[in-house]
């Protein structure tokens, strides 16, 4: 199951961590900031909200980035329901609405991660938000992303079709390129299939036939 990252393709994934990150803990140094140069009163209290706020959103964003690019899952074998929280609190209050429906019982090693990977190129393909349903079972599931603009960016595509080398990359085409790397990694098949025309992105996984 070999699988090699260039080290450009390693730099422009460790960025993608970074810029999903800075967002939420830039916030909590400023909440600290007003916090520090406060008198009390109602300030106090949008600071620590400020706060607070941020650090669950950089926890939620922690949390999903350790499941689908860690090392620790154990062969690549992720817990069901930790999966769903993190999925679930990933786009927890964006303009987004997640839903889960799979009967998942022993998925095969990568499939979680492969999920968790395509929900974030699904989340890119949604810029004026929609709906993204995960359905299916051991065998096979489908990420279903609709929404007005459904759309995959042309780098990904390229990515997609094999048009891009790695020296190549960018960071607007790194998590489809990821996704395939994993996807032979652990024999899965990972399948994006447009439909944009209807304002829809259908993401197939599961075992190679």
């Amino acid at each position: 199951m070999e699988a090699i990252f260039s080290v450009r393709a390693v730099e422009l994934l460790c960025s993608r961590l970074c810029h999903d990150l800075i967002g939420p803990v830039g916030a909590i140094n400023n909440g600290v900031e007003l916090i520090e140069e406060g008198d009390g009163g109602e300030a106090m209290g949008e600071a620590l909200d400020l706060v607070a706020d941020s650090a669950r959103t950089a926890a939620r964003r922690l949390a999903l980035f350790r499941l689908a690019l860690g090392a620790g899952s154990g062969g690549g074998v992720l817990p069901i329901p930790g999966t769903r929280e993190a999925l679930e609190g990933w786009f927890a209050g964006g303009r987004i609405q997640f839903i889960w429906r799979p009967a998942l019982i022993v998925p095969p090693p990568g499939l979680l991660k492969l999920v968790l990977l395509s929900a974030l190129i699904a989340e890119e393909a949604l810029p004026r938000g929609g709906t993204l349903t995960l359905t299916g079972d051991d065998g096979g599931l489908e990420l279903l992303a609709a929404g007005t603009g459904c759309g995959l960016r042309e780098e990904a595509l390229r990515v997609l079709h094999g048009g891009v080398p790695e020296a190549e990359l960018t960071p607007r085409g790194i998590l489809m390129h990821v996704g395939l790397v994993m996807a032979r990694f652990y024999k899965l098949a990972f399948t994006p299939a447009r439909d944009f025309a209807e304002g829809k992105l259908t993401i197939s996984l599961g075992q190679e036939r």
